[in-house]
């Protein structure tokens, strides 16, 4: 990877992808632990939120429940009291007062009864109580000017009465308020009825009535931010804080039945806990609800504060490492500059950087590498000086093998003067192998001029033996173009002509044939073969790549010097694995050599 041209750019990318790493490593793992503690800790903050809605509505149950037993009390005082019932048993019954003494056993009845009432009231809060007689007779703790209880019997709840039995109640919820002194501060009363019989048959009835407002000062001394409603059977409100709210329906009402419930619901746009409880007493549910971001600001609160810590610590540690990493990449941004100055070629530079950690080792191999560069600078100059040198004397050298290239072509000419065709043919063949094994600077030819290469062989080494031997090519056309190894064929024949023929007659057949990315080239005798043995020898040194190749014969080196063997290797340096060469042969029967070998087209590099 190349050094960029510029350190300074350099320095800063290195830093900055250093400061992402960091803040990568502490961002994430906080982000995680956030998310993580928000995920573990909103059902549990919901659970406690759920769970101080319905202490906060178990308190205000309590209240609400007092108001509600006061009420019973003073029906029950009533109700169970002998001393009044026997009363109000005999005035139901018809009973007469006659006698001198009529009136005043009239008013003390009356008054044993109005102060049986006032005494059930005179400590507890304010309630009205109305005891009414089946003949119209009525008594009250009121001033029946204010209301007449006469008016009971026109409600549409009234013939319920009757069908209460025992001790059962009917609990009438709230109504507008029917006494002119309480209507201004409380629109609303609350009353309860019950049933006084004798036997089975009712004489009379007994109404407790409060004002709603005594509940819902319950809500408002208690509720703590939440609001609290009663609702009765049907889901409607029997009292708020909010007088104009009561009577309306309730949508959220408890219709599953069961005694008490908290969940959190959806009012508009706002999320509420809503904790409702249901009365056994009189069968409504009181309800709260609570604004689930109010209920939850505290533990918020602590989410955040310890949200702002980390970032805080975040920030501090962030500015902690800025100061550290300057600290760390100096000697790297040094060394960078370094590297910069080297690539513009003054090898002269060193970084000095020194120190026991990595960076000063870096610095110290940094320098050394200078060194050991700049001596390795020198020794390539000194070899490419010897190297200029040495070709200088080989182009000197190559004016011996021009004068006898010119003295051969001078015997040839007055050869065929003087009539002597064959030995000029001759003359002609040496002087091709020789220009060729000369001045030939190419390492790669077209596969024909090797092949006429051969051909010139094959005719001089017919000229030196008695029996000749026939020369057959049969090559495919479109592989005369495809560039070769220069004189790799030529061992491959001399190893027929000495080892195979054995410097008698007979035939050699070189036929080749191509396909798309690479081409064969077979070279065929009628020679004596190889046996067994010399073959598997031959084929396990072909098959080893780099090795020594045995000696050659004072046969076999008189032109090349070369065996198939060194071929091979050589094949193998220019083709790579790419190469292949399979070689069989039988006793008398000949040897056949299969080259397999990839394309190379003009101008292509080979390996």
């Amino acid at each position: 990877m190349p050094i960029p041209t510029r350190p300074w750019l350099w320095s800063r990318s290195f830093r900055f992808r250093l400061i992402v790493t960091a803040v990568v490593c502490i961002l994430v793992p906080a982000f995680i632990t956030l998310a993580l503690y928000n995920m573990l800790t909103k059902e549990a903050v919901k659970e406690e939120a759920m769970e101080q809605s319905r202490q906060k509505l178990q308190l205000v149950d309590g209240y609400v429940m007092n108001v509600f037993d006061y009420m019973l009390y003073i029906a029950n005082s009533v109700q169970m009291d002998s001393s009044i019932t026997v009363v109000l048993k005999e005035i139901a019954a018809g009973k007469t007062y006659e006698g001198p003494d009529a009136a005043y056993e009239s008013f003390l009845d009356q008054s044993k009864i109005m102060n049986k009432i006032g005494n059930m009231t005179i400590h507890g809060d304010i309630a009205y109580v109305t005891i009414l007689l089946t003949d119209g007779t009525r008594f009250t703790n009121y001033n029946l000017s204010e209301f007449d209880p006469l008016q009971l019997k026109e409600e549409p709840w009234f013939p319920e009465m009757d069908a209460l039995k025992n001790m059962q109640s009917l609990w009438i919820g709230a109504s507008p308020t029917v006494f002119p002194a309480e209507a201004s501060s409380s629109p609303y009363q609350i009353t309860m009825g019950r049933t006084l019989r004798a036997g089975v048959k009712p004489y009379g009835y007994v109404f407790v009535t409060i004002m709603e407002k005594q509940i819902s000062g319950i809500f408002n001394r208690l509720s703590g931010g939440q609001e609290t409603l009663l609702v009765d059977r049907g889901g409607f409100i029997l009292s708020h804080t909010d007088k104009t709210r009561i009577g309306e329906s309730f949508s959220n009402r408890n219709t599953a039945g069961s005694q008490a419930r908290s969940e959190l619901v959806s009012v508009g746009d706002e999320s509420y806990i809503l904790t409702s409880y249901r009365q056994t007493l009189t069968g409504w549910e009181l309800v709260s609800l609570t604004p689930y971001k109010e209920a939850v600001y505290k533990l918020n609160s602590i989410f955040n504060r310890v949200a702002m810590l980390q970032l805080i610590s975040f920030v501090v540690f962030f500015l902690l490492l800025l100061y550290l990493l300057n600290s760390f990449t100096k000697p790297l941004v040094r060394l960078g500059k370094v590297a910069e100055t080297v690539q513009r070629g003054n090898l002269e530079i060193r970084s000095n950087i020194r120190g026991s950690d990595e960076i000063g080792y870096l610095g110290q191999s940094f320098d050394q590498m200078l060194d050991r560069v700049k001596m390795m600078i020198a020794e390539v100059t000194t070899t490419q000086s010897r190297k200029r040198k040495a070709e200088l004397a080989m182009l000197q050298a190559q004016i011996n093998p021009h004068f006898l290239f010119n003295v051969l072509n001078s015997i040839r000419m007055k050869v065929m003067r003087g009539g002597d065709l064959d030995s000029s043919e001759m003359i002609a063949s040496l002087s091709k192998l020789l220009r060729m094994t000369i001045t030939q600077s190419n390492d790669t030819i077209p596969l024909h001029e090797e092949l006429s290469i051969v051909t010139d062989y094959v005719k001089l080494m017919n000229m030196r033996q008695k029996e000749k031997v026939e020369l057959v090519l049969d090559p495919s056309p479109d592989t005369l173009m495809v560039l070769v190894p220069r004189f790799f064929l030529q061992p491959i024949i001399e190893n027929a002509l000495i080892h195979g023929l054995s410097q008698r007659a007979g035939t050699i057949r070189i036929a080749t044939w191509a396909t798309a990315q690479e081409f064969w080239i077979r070279i065929e005798d009628d020679g004596m073969g190889m046996e067994a043995d010399s073959l598997a020898a031959l084929r396990a040194k072909l098959a080893a790549p780099g090795e020594q190749p045995a000696p050659v014969s004072d046969h076999s080196s008189r032109l090349s010097g070369i065996g198939l063997v060194n071929v091979c290797d050589r094949m193998r340096m220019t083709y790579g694995e790419a190469f292949r060469i399979e070689v069989i042969s039988n006793v008398n029967e000949g040897t056949n050599i299969t080259i397999h070998i990839p394309k190379l087209k003009a101008g292509e590099p080979h390996v």
